[in-house]
């Protein structure tokens, strides 16, 4: 058996953790303040006279104000020059308010009126008026509904609207130090939880119990809950987002497990992969080339240069091993990694076509995996970040396939 997999029970791997949460701090409307400021610098920068940004993660991450979107149009507007307001039907003027960490104004609509007409005359009023000669640029979240930015482009003539991808995704994507050190966190917590799940594996426990494991695992570090969970077993492994169907563990199968939790609304997301019992040479040799692959990409990850090339680091070390060529079986069929922060997936991406240039601040996984379909399936995911000094692990990537964690050390 290797070192860390199996040997104890439920009840004596979930003994092994504890609370993990202590000195974590959410972060505040001073930074929030930062972050409205640094977007509207962008905006100037780029000649966008405002942008909207809806329910959910974008209005989150500038004014700290959680709000699921709905089929109500509830948001915020940002000028260039000036306070930000927000928009919200008027039933629910009071529970937004309660909400808040950026205050601001708020433009309510009555349920049988315009939200999107309202849109335009608080742009008005906020002094962006429509001019059919030059019309003001205004930009429109992302990931709004497309319900929302129809009806906003009914209402918007004398307005060039486009995607605010270019000021939200430039902000986000360049984390600062408390989000890399709540990032941090959360991901020592899932970490912890892959050693404790590894130890619990027995012949004969089923996919749904180890994640149900995963879940209460993830509660016992002061997770609410495990934000997602794959677990896969022998063949099913080489299927990199899951199968359909619960899987039981047999002595010499590959285990693939996914998780990760979410604090303070920021994300972890670790894969681990090893084999439950003594590893065939094929294993091995498979294991080793996902792990040379993930340290290709990490080693190319160098300030100023582009994503694109953190992904082609992996190819070539894949194609040297004999897999692919490009998203070819056996070997990589997706991209290098994602980003990450606030959404599991997030800009840049380390992906062919990117040429995002690395700055500081922005962070990625990194999980080239390898999928032979009828076998099995590797990916080793750690995630990194960029210092000014260049790429920097979260956590350290799994060490070797007899002693994955690196306990014997």
């Amino acid at each position: 058996m290797n070192i860390g997999i199996g040997g104890k029970s439920s009840e004596e791997a979930l003994a092994t953790l504890s609370d993990m949460t202590a000195g974590m701090v959410a972060i505040g409307k001073d930074e929030h303040l930062r972050r409205i400021a640094k977007a509207q610098e962008r905006m100037r920068a780029l000649g966008i006279a405002a942008i909207y940004l809806n329910a959910g993660t974008n209005l989150c991450y500038f004014t700290g104000t959680k709000w699921y979107a709905s089929e109500r149009m509830v948001g915020a507007i940002l000028p260039a020059s000036g306070a930000l307001e927000y928009i919200a039907p008027a039933f629910e003027e009071s529970t937004l308010q309660g909400f808040m960490l950026v205050e601001g104004r708020v433009n309510c609509w009555q349920e049988h009126e315009s939200p999107y007409q309202l849109f335009i005359d608080a742009l008005v009023r906020m002094g962006v008026a429509p001019d059919a000669a030059r019309p003001p640029r205004v930009g429109i979240c992302e990931s709004a509904a497309f319900f929302i930015a129809d009806g906003i482009r009914a209402c918007a003539a004398g307005y060039a609207l486009e995607n605010a991808q270019s000021v939200t995704a430039h902000c986000r994507s360049r984390k600062s130090a408390a989000e890399i050190a709540l990032m941090q966190r959360v991901k020592d917590m899932t970490l912890a939880v892959h050693v404790a799940t590894a130890s619990m594996l027995h012949e004969g426990v089923s996919s749904v119990e180890v994640e149900e494991f995963i879940q209460r695992a993830h509660r016992k570090v002061g997770a609410p809950r495990s934000y997602f969970c794959i677990v896969l077993f022998g063949e099913a492994s080489a299927y990199p987002h899951g199968v359909n169907y619960a899987q039981t563990l047999k002595r010499g199968d590959v285990v693939l497990i996914d998780t990760g939790c979410q604090m303070f609304n920021y994300i972890s997301d670790i894969t681990r992969s090893y084999v439950f019992g003594a590893a065939s040479a094929r294993q091995r040799a498979v294991w080793n080339s996902e792990k040379a692959a993930q340290g290709a990409a990490f080693e190319a990850a160098r300030l100023g240069v582009p994503c694109e090339e953190v992904d082609r680091a992996a190819r070539r070390a894949l194609e040297a091993d004999g897999y692919g060529p490009g998203y070819a079986l056996p070997g990589l069929p997706h991209r290098t990694g994602h980003g990450i922060g606030m959404d599991i997936h997030e800009w840049p991406y380390l992906v062919g076509g990117d040429s995002t240039p690395l700055e500081v601040g922005m962070c990625f996984s990194n999980e080239p995996m390898i999928c032979i379909p009828g076998e099995f399936g590797i990916r080793h995911e750690d995630h990194f970040y960029m210092t000014e000094q260049g790429a920097q692990w979260f956590t350290e990537p799994a060490h070797s396939i007899d002693d994955p964690f690196g306990l014997a050390r």
